[in-house]
């Protein structure tokens, strides 16, 4: 399998490379109107809350997993086939196309993001949407539950990571879901850490000397979590990066366990989990 994350002159000696656009923004902005604007030619737009995610619910969060078959059809749609090696990319250094790479390499197929995103580009943009031609099929396949964590297990893990950006994790604001504050025990190392000044990743050593600092090594079981699982695949494809194996994503993150009456964490501290995790 490639390098989770390649950069331009990778992709420049990979003309087979399936280019996939992943924009999507929080603040309910058009990906797909960014897209038309301006992407990198030959690359198809990938939905994430129609291809990516199901529809959303109290009970699992704001970015439910996609059932096998919505995601099937959206990679065949996007010119994806099970053999494919995919390349996508976003304005945000990685943030929402995190979530197509990692899926992807849960299926087991070749998909890495590219550093810097669009933001690499060094020639003109197309604009307009481009709508590729089927290359071959995608087989609809079961999430491999070898990389998925549950709600008790993010509630009781002892290596749970939060993306979130630190004023979230710490309770002091709360835009999107049913109250504030984190997963008592977790720790904040938001996803925007992995990244240098120019939204590039951090080099391996770097990322790794990052995790380490939180006792994060290699073989360690680590459940990854953001707002709504989302974000939270950048520090997987992070610690991937890092050589510090592949890790575990709680799927409905704070979105889902916000609107629970499980225990939650305020302030700068991971806080204590309760000896029984309310269910």
């Amino acid at each position: 399998m490639i390098a989770p994350v390649v950069a331009l002159e990778w992709l420049a000696e990979h003309p087979e490379a399936v280019l996939v656009d992943v924009r999507w923004y929080l603040d309910g902005r058009s990906g797909v109107e960014a897209h038309a604007k301006g992407h990198i030619p030959n690359s198809a737009f990938v939905d994430l809350n129609a291809v990516l995610a199901s529809e959303p619910s109290a009970a699992a969060g704001r970015h439910p997993l996609p059932t096998p078959e919505v995601f099937a059809e959206g990679m065949r749609a996007a010119g994806i086939s099970d053999d494919s090696v995919v390349v996508a990319y976003d304005d945000a250094g990685g943030a929402s196309a995190a979530r197509l790479v990692w899926l992807l390499r849960l299926l087991g197929v070749d998909a890495a993001l590219l550093d810097g995103g669009i933001g690499s580009w060094q020639g003109e943009l197309a604009t307009g949407v481009w709508k590729p031609q089927r290359a071959g099929d995608f087989t609809a396949r079961p999430w491999d539950p070898a990389g998925l964590a549950t709600i008790d297990d993010a509630a009781t893990g002892r290596h749970v990571i939060d993306a979130r950006a630190s004023e979230r994790y710490r309770g002091e604001v709360e835009p999107m879901d049913a109250r504030a504050g984190h997963i008592p025990g977790a720790l904040n190392l938001p996803f925007t850490g992995n990244l240098d000044a120019s939204g590039h990743f951090l080099p391996p050593e770097q990322l790794a000397e990052r995790f380490r600092e939180v006792g994060i090594d290699n073989g360690v079981d680590v459940i990854a979590y953001c707002g709504s699982g989302v974000t939270a695949c950048h520090n997987l494809i992070a610690l991937e990066l890092a050589g510090l194996g592949r890790t575990r994503l709680y799927p409905g993150s704070w979105s889902q366990y916000a609107g629970t009456e499980r225990p939650a964490a305020l302030g700068s501290e991971p806080g204590t989990r309760p000896v029984k995790p309310l269910r």
